[in-house]
């Protein structure tokens, strides 16, 4: 396993809409490992491919309940409003307010290319649509509120 680049605010990729995983292969899955390390080393809870400079509809999250691998991730119901502070690894030391389903359910595809749905609040509902928002060329200082720089 690699531990990836992590690319910044202005990179174009975090702009970019992101395509399709066609095909769940050796690549992708090996991407998949080397994404959960890079988010594991930067403390992060979640990371989406477009951060490492692949434009392709992968996801990694983990906040606390173990390791959650997502292929083409869409958010199929949504569920009342919460706002709360967000930070990103492509966005080092800032953070902001931000409003977001409650409750959100997520079909997707797991490293075999199965069909899964998951249903979730709290940080995990937060952290799919952060996610998922970085395969739509979506920051999340594109709709906070309130950002402020944090240094640890």
């Amino acid at each position: 396993m690699a531990i990836l680049d992590i690319k910044k605010a202005g990179d174009v990729v975090l702009k970019q809409q992101a395509q399709p995983v066609a095909r769940i292969d050796k690549k992708i899955r090996t991407l998949l490992d080397n994404m959960a390390e890079t988010m594991y080393k930067a403390n992060g809870v979640g990371l989406a491919a477009p951060q490492v400079g692949e434009s392709i509809q992968v996801v990694v999250i983990d906040v606390g309940e173990g390791l959650i691998e997502l292929v083409n991730p869409e958010i199929v119901r949504m569920e009342g409003t919460e706002t709360d502070s967000e930070g990103c690894l492509s966005v080092p030391e800032i953070y902001g307010d931000v409003e977001r389903a409650a409750k959100v359910s997520v079909k997707y595809l797991n490293r075999q290319g199965k069909n899964h749905r998951i249903t979730a609040t709290g940080l995990l509902a937060r952290c799919l649509q952060h996610e998922i928002d970085h395969l739509h060329g979506r920051l999340f200082i594109d709709i906070a509120q309130n950002l402020r720089k944090v240094t640890k």
